[in-house]
């Protein structure tokens, strides 16, 4: 196929892929999208479909390489959930702030935007909760009130794992699956923190001496440390949750599969 033959070809199936109801949207992009990065992307997500049909999941939990954190032994940055909408296409339910702002919202876009947003590597994981759970997320991620029943809009990239000043977007979405997954009931962040800390979820800690962390503060809006305790934070421990810490622990309390890696 010729290059802009196939260039118009992936256009073409980008804007199919998007999903725009009122809480659609892209992430900031700190660079102008190159015809080299959209193709893939757009690569990226049409692999990330066929496997997930194969899997004959309806609920997955997805997570991208969206920065560089190989400094701290991580491999993913951001986790969302994958829905299997009737109509047939993949949608991504998740959590985004807002050009690097200390505010968020929630969106639910198409494959292929989610993986156009300038990735540090062309690669995802995906993990596909137990059947139980997919029934319990599936009602969850199409109910508007629900679906920001944990979310908090004052965002922290480093936001405390057990804090509620504060939130980042992988603890949005482990807090959501509590909402979904707790038999007694979960209606407040607390609730759903507690639900977790009994189910083994054990946050990622962070090394991060105090120069980091002045460092970070001064310079982004999105990152604050005075929502973890002080005993934690003046020993340089920052407890977060990150999208690696998840996908470990999801197999681990027996609530899905070990996560499958896929890339370009």
């Amino acid at each position: 196929m010729k290059p802009i033959a196939y260039l118009t070809k992936l256009i073409a199936f980008l804007l199919a892929s998007l999903w725009l109801p009122a809480h659609a949207g892209r992430a900031c992009e700190a660079h102008a999208a190159t015809p080299q990065s959209i193709e893939r992307g757009m690569a990226l997500a049409a692999k990330v479909s066929q496997a997930l049909d194969a899997s004959g999941a309806r609920v997955v939990l997805l997570a991208r390489a969206g920065q560089d954190l190989t400094k701290y032994q991580l491999r993913y940055s951001h986790m969302a959930f994958a829905i299997k909408t009737d109509a047939g296409p993949w949608r991504v339910v998740h959590k985004l702030n807002e050009c690097g702002s200390a505010t968020s919202h929630l969106y639910r876009q198409g494959l292929g935007e989610f993986f156009l947003d300038d990735p540090w590597r062309f690669e995802a994981a995906w993990a596909v909760p137990a059947p139980a759970v997919q029934a319990a997320l599936w009602p969850v991620l199409q109910d508007r009130t629900r679906l920001g029943a944990m979310h908090q809009p004052a965002y922290s990239m480093v936001a405390y794992a057990w804090g509620q000043k504060y939130q980042q977007s992988n603890q949005w979405a482990v807090e959501t699956l509590a909402l979904a997954v707790a038999p007694t009931g979960v209606r407040n962040r607390t609730q759903a923190q507690a639900w977790l800390q009994f189910n083994g979820y054990e946050p990622t800690t962070l090394r991060l001496g105090p120069l980091t962390r002045l460092g970070a503060r001064v310079g982004s809006a999105n990152i604050a440390f005075d929502d973890h305790p002080n005993e934690k934070r003046f020993a340089d421990r920052i407890e977060t949750v990150t999208a690696d810490s998840v996908l470990d622990w999801l197999p681990r309390a027996g609530l899905g599969s070990a996560a499958v890696q896929i890339g370009l």
